[in-house]
C-alpha cells in the first residue's frame, strides 16, 4: 500500500479538489468579485512548483520518514509496547496539534509570516486559496513533521491518513461553499468548516490571529483562538491583507517574490 503512497494521494486530492470546485459553482456562500481565471492558474502553478520542489528536496518524505524509523526502531512508539490502533489515534491527533502550534508560530515570528502571508494575501476565498503556500514554507513544514513524525515513531499507515486528511480538509475548509447553519453548527464541533475557517482569513488583525485550526476545531477551543464569526458576518467581511489589495499581487511570481519585498 504505501508503494502506492503518491498515487493514493494524487488520487484523492484531484477527487476533492473537483468536489469542491463542483460545489462552489452550484451552492456558493459569497459572491465572487474577482474572476477565477485571474487567480486559479496562478494558485494551482503554485501546487505544481510545491509539488516538484518538495519531492527535490525531501524524496523520503512523510510516510518514507515513518517506514525508515519503524525500521529503525527510532521514536516514541516504537520504543514502548502500545497497540497499534493506539498510536494510530495518538499520532493523529498529536501531528494536528502540532499543525496547529507551527500555524500560529508562522503569525506570530515575523520572518515566518512573510513566507505564510502569501497564503492570507489571496483577495478571494475558495478551495485553491488553501492550496495557496509560499515554496519555502512549505519546505519548512515539512521539515518540522519529518521531525516531528521521526521523533514519535509514528506508524505509516497514521502519517499516511494524516497527510490525506491534512490536505483534504483544507480544500473543504477554504471551500466558498454554502452549508446549512444548523448542519455547521454541530460539524464544527469536530471539524474546521468553511464558515469557521473563513474569519482567519479575515483583513482584521484580530480575526487572523483566530481560528489556526486546519482540521480538528478543539485546539481553537482549547487555547482561546477560537472566533466563532467574523464582526462584518460572513458576506460583509474583507478577505485578504491591507498591503496586498492590487489584483497585480495575484500574479505568480509576485507571489514567489512577496516574502522578500519590504512592503
Amino acid at each position: 500500500m504505501f508503494e502506492l503512497e503518491p498515487l493514493i494521494r494524487l488520487g484523492i486530492f484531484i477527487g476533492v479538489l473537483l468536489i469542491m470546485m463542483l460545489w462552489e459553482w452550484r451552492a456558493p456562500r459569497r459572491p465572487q468579485h474577482i474572476d477565477r481565471l485571474r487567480r486559479w492558474p496562478h494558485n494551482l502553478l503554485l501546487v505544481i512548483i510545491n509539488t516538484l520542489v518538495l519531492r527535490w528536496c525531501f524524496p523520503l518524505a512523510a510516510v518514507g520518514a515513518a517506514l525508515l524509523a519503524s525500521e529503525r526502531g527510532w521514536g516514541l512508539f516504537n520504543a514502548v509496547s502500545v497497540p497499534i490502533w493506539i498510536c494510530v489515534v495518538l499520532s493523529l491527533l498529536i501531528l494536528d496539534l502540532l499543525i496547529y502550534l507551527q500555524h500560529r508560530l508562522f503569525h506570530a515570528v515575523p520572518l515566518l509570516w512573510r513566507l505564510h502571508r502569501v497564503h492570507h494575501a489571496d483577495l478571494e476565498f475558495d478551495v485553491t486559496t488553501g492550496l495557496r503556500f509560499h515554496p519555502l514554507e512549505i519546505l519548512l513544514s515539512m521539515a518540522i513533521k519529518l521531525a516531528a513524525v521521526t521523533l514519535l515513531g509514528a506508524p505509516a499507515l497514521a502519517v499516511l491518513l494524516f497527510e490525506v486528511l491534512l490536505n483534504a480538509t483544507a480544500m473543504f475548509n477554504h471551500g466558498n461553499v454554502r452549508c446549512p447553519k444548523r448542519l455547521d453548527r454541530w460539524l464544527r464541533l469536530i471539524l474546521v468548516t468553511p464558515d469557521m475557517h473563513r474569519v482567519h482569513h479575515s483583513v482584521i488583525p484580530k480575526e487572523t490571529d483566530s481560528n489556526f485550526g486546519f482540521n480538528l476545531p478543539w485546539w481553537d477551543r482549547l487555547f482561546g483562538t477560537y472566533r466563532a464569526r467574523p464582526a462584518a458576518g460572513q458576506q460583509g467581511m474583507t478577505i485578504g491583507l491591507n498591503q496586498f489589495r492590487n489584483p497585480t499581487e495575484l500574479r505568480l511570481h509576485r507571489l514567489l517574490l512577496q516574502p522578500f519585498r519590504r512592503r
